[in-house]
């Protein structure tokens, strides 16, 4: 290994919306980024800039001092991370390997644990910002792991976010954004339900959003989704999918502390009517057509 991160070869896995930007924002640091998607041709362009295609995820973990995972669901993090053929079998000794998928905190644990057994170093680091936060390289990114684990990929990490937060223990950056889907789901009710509510008083939603997003009933969703749902744009900054992977996440990890989330459950069955009308690859501002359905 060498001593300095900020000269580290990087690999990426998961080249979708957020982490094709992701990983351009590293290579244009200077790095050298080694790339593997299951679909290459999601990758070409990346090639063409200059980045390396790696047939598996096993030749990519042998080139690399830091590999970054941000794949779709928890059981692709279990397949790509554990296993003679996973990335903690097959990386360099003292690789860091940094999984921004958002998944299970239990199985962020389990990684943590197998990794250290074989010398690496695993950190759960979750996103948030969704396309546009890849985009300009501003994502919130919540991590679990040990400290001296996370001052050694900071540089790494600030390419890609600017609000950048150790959480606690391996799982902690999971938990956090647990805690970040719980408020995105309910919020985006009130978010449709707001701008429904003006389009059917015949008031010009464009102008209600002038008036109350820099308010008390401001939020992120408000003011980057609800210019979305007014123009009818339900193509995915964040895939209606992956939102409902998410709450499921959150709903489980929930019952197992014993706790009520009605509001988070409200929202996950709203999703899932989605996803039964064939929405599944939209953005989660499709919530808007249960009450505007043109």
């Amino acid at each position: 290994m060498i001593s300095k991160l900020e000269q580290a070869t990087v690999g990426f896995i998961g080249i979708g919306v957020m982490g094709k930007s992701m990983a351009r924002h590293i290579m244009k640091a200077g790095h050298t980024v080694h790339v593997y998607t299951r679909t290459a041709s999601k990758a070409d362009d990346l090639v063409q800039e200059g980045a390396v295609w790696q047939a598996t995820t096993a030749k990519l973990a042998a080139e690399c001092d830091v590999i970054i995972t941000m794949v779709g669901y928890p059981h692709d993090v279990e397949q790509i991370y554990l296993g003679e053929n996973g990335l903690i079998a097959n990386a360099r000794s003292g690789a860091y390997l940094i999984d921004m998928t958002t998944s299970s905190p239990l199985l962020a644990a389990r990684i943590h644990e197998a990794a250290a057994a074989k010398g690496r170093h695993a950190l759960d680091a979750p996103v948030s910002g969704g396309d546009i936060g890849a985009r300009e390289a501003r994502l919130s990114i919540m991590v679990g792991g040990s400290e001296e684990d996370y001052e050694a990929v900071l540089p790494i990490l600030k390419l890609m976010g600017t609000n950048i937060v150790l959480q606690g223990a391996a799982g902690a950056g999971q938990h956090t954004k647990m805690c970040n889907q719980i408020a995105i789901a309910t919020n985006m009710i009130g978010v449709c339900e707001a701008l429904a509510y003006a389009k059917h008083a015949g008031l010009n939603p464009e102008q209600v959003l002038k008036s109350i997003e820099s308010g008390a009933a401001g939020s992120w969703s408000l003011s980057n989704l609800g210019p979305r749902m007014i123009a009818g744009n339900f193509e995915p900054g964040f895939y209606v999918k992956h939102f409902i992977k998410d709450m499921g996440i959150a709903l489980e990890s929930a019952r197992e502390m014993g706790m009520d989330t009605p509001g988070l459950a409200l929202a996950e069955s709203l999703y899932r009517q989605l996803s039964e009308l064939g929405y599944d690859e939209k953005g989660t501002q499709v919530l808007y057509k249960h009450w505007v359905k043109e």
